[in-house]
This record gives C-alpha cells, sequence and structure tokens, in this order.
C-alpha cells in the first residue's frame, strides 16, 4: 500500500550526481521551507540572517554560526523573520561518504543544532568557505581535503552539542559501552527505523545471527529489538504530530507502522492518549 504525506521528502537522484556522494550548496531563503526530511544527510551553517529553525518538532532561534545536522531519519522547517534573509551553505552527503567510527558517533548523540559564537562561527565559515572552493577548482587531492574538512565540522557540532548537554547525551543504553556488533545493529536502526525492518536484516547488518544478535540487545540495551523499534517508530510519530498538519494515516505510514490500528493501540498504551487526541492538543 502506497500513502502520500505533506512533508516532501528529498531524494538523493534529484540532488546528488551519481558519480558523487557529496555537494555543497549557498543558499539564500527569503520564505519558509516547510516541513521536509530527506535520504542524505545534511549539515547547514548559518552565515547571516535570523528565523526559527524547528527539529523534529523542537523550534529554536536561527542565527549567524548555528550549525545543525539532519540524519536520514530526522525532518524539520525552516522559517525566516520578517524582511530577513537567511544566507548558509548547505552541505549534503551520503552515509558511504564518511567513516563507520563517525557515523555511529552521530548515532549516539542526534540531533544536532548548536550556536557557536563569534570567533568559533568565523572559523566554520572558513573550513565551509574552503568546502566550497574546492569542490569548484577540483585540484589534486581535492575530495580528502573535502571529506576531511567534512568530517572536522561534524566532530566540532558533536562535541559541542555533547558538552552543552551531557546529561541528554548519555542514554539509557550507553552505546559507547555496548558490543561494537550491537552498537552497528543500533545505527542501522536509527536510520532506517521508518523502513522495512526485520529482526534478520539488522542482524545480518551487524554480522550475527538472529538469535544472538536478539539475546545480546535485550540483554544489554534493555529491551526486545521489537520494544526499541517501536519506540523509535512511536517518538518520530510523535514528533510528526506535534508539528504537522498530517493525518492520523499519513502518520502511521510515515513512521514505518503497517496499519492504523496498531499505531493507534501502540501509541495509547505508550502516550496514555490517541494520536488524534494528542494531536488535538498540541494544536490548541
Amino acid at each position: 500500500m502506497t500513502v502520500e504525506w505533506t512533508p516532501e521528502r528529498l531524494l538523493n537522484e534529484n540532488y546528488l550526481d551519481a558519480s558523487s556522494p557529496f555537494r555543497i550548496y549557498e543558499h539564500s531563503i527569503t520564505n519558509k521551507i516547510e516541513t521536509h526530511w530527506h535520504e542524505f544527510f545534511e549539515i547547514a551553517f548559518v552565515l547571516s540572517g535570523s528565523g526559527v529553525h524547528t527539529l523534529n518538532g523542537v523550534s529554536r532561534r536561527l542565527e549567524r554560526g548555528l550549525l545543525f545536522l539532519l540524519t536520514p531519519a530526522d525532518f524539520h522547517e525552516i522559517a525566516p523573520d520578517p524582511g530577513e534573509t537567511i544566507r548558509l551553505y548547505d552541505l549534503i552527503f551520503l552515509e558511504s561518504f564518511i567513516k563507520y567510527d563517525l557515523l555511529e558517533l552521530i548515532y549516539a548523540n542526534s540531533p544536532y543544532s548548536y550556536p557557536f559564537e563569534p570567533k568559533e562561527a568565523d572559523q566554520l565559515e572558513e573550513l565551509c568557505r574552503r568546502i566550497w572552493d574546492e569542490t569548484r577548482n577540483a585540484d589534486i587531492g581535492h575530495s580528502i581535503l573535502i571529506q576531511g574538512a567534512l568530517e572536522r565540522l561534524l566532530i566540532d557540532l558533536a562535541r559541542a552539542c555533547r558538552k552543552s548537554t551531557p546529561a541528554a547525551r548519555e542514554g539509557s543504553s550507553a552505546p559507547h559501552l555496548l558490543h561494537p556488533s550491537l552498537r552497528r545493529g543500533l545505527v542501522y536502526m536509527h536510520h532506517h527505523f521508518r523502513e522495512p525492518l526485520t529482526l534478520a536484516k539488522v542482524a545480518n547488518y551487524a554480522g550475527l545471527s538472529a538469535t544472538y544478535f536478539s539475546e545480546c540487545f535485550s540483554k544489554q540495551v534493555g529491551l526486545s529489538y521489537q520494544n526499541y523499534l517501536q519506540q523509535l517508530r512511536l517518538k518520530f510519530a510523535k514528533s510528526l504530530l506535534a508539528s504537522t498538519e498530517l493525518t492520523i494515516t499519513e502518520v502511521c505510514f510515515a513512521a514505518g507502522f503497517n496499519t492504523v490500528p496498531h499505531f493507534e493501540r501502540v501509541f495509547k498504551q505508550t502516550y496514555h492518549q490517541t494520536p488524534s487526541g494528542y494531536a488535538k492538543q498540541k494544536l490548541n
């Protein structure tokens, strides 16, 4: 069954060349960019202007120095203040463009958004401009330099976010203490939970048998594989209900659930109200 929903999903084929897993844009935004998500990763640095950035239903001020990252499991919108033009560097890339250790770091602490102070913002702007220039000049070694600069942006953002809210970044399962194969499976789940995702598929990605992966998962994470996957989908659905005007059916399928009755039942069990009741409460 195919269900269409309002927020646009930006596809790799429309924004990335077949020959390159990376691209950088320089945008000037004068009108609101409605809620959307993408198949690719996106990291953006705000050069000037002001407005509001809403990431996974949580809004914060958008001004010079803000650096934010979105994975394929996140959604967002940008609304410039009246009369303002928001200028930003926008870097998009595929999962294959960054090292696995860095991908794991992104999972452990996402979502990311941090307002850097003026001195640090100047350094980040220079780094983004270097990536921009290297992309256009394509001199010897440019792809290596671009990848290294992008990795620096990601690490600087991860460190800043972790220092700003250390308690919130720990997580109940302490990802850095998990078995490496289990961490690999968790990374995959966090980036693909809205897709059909069987235990066998995730276990295979982690390099373990389904039975052993399931046993390790329950012991180390504290939830069964299916319950953990359901919580990821419910959290995403709750954010959609709070920040969009999607119907319950659209939210159900957008979050990865197969049937509306099942979605409504587990949502009520978890949050003690129906999806429609929660949406109405947020609207009011």
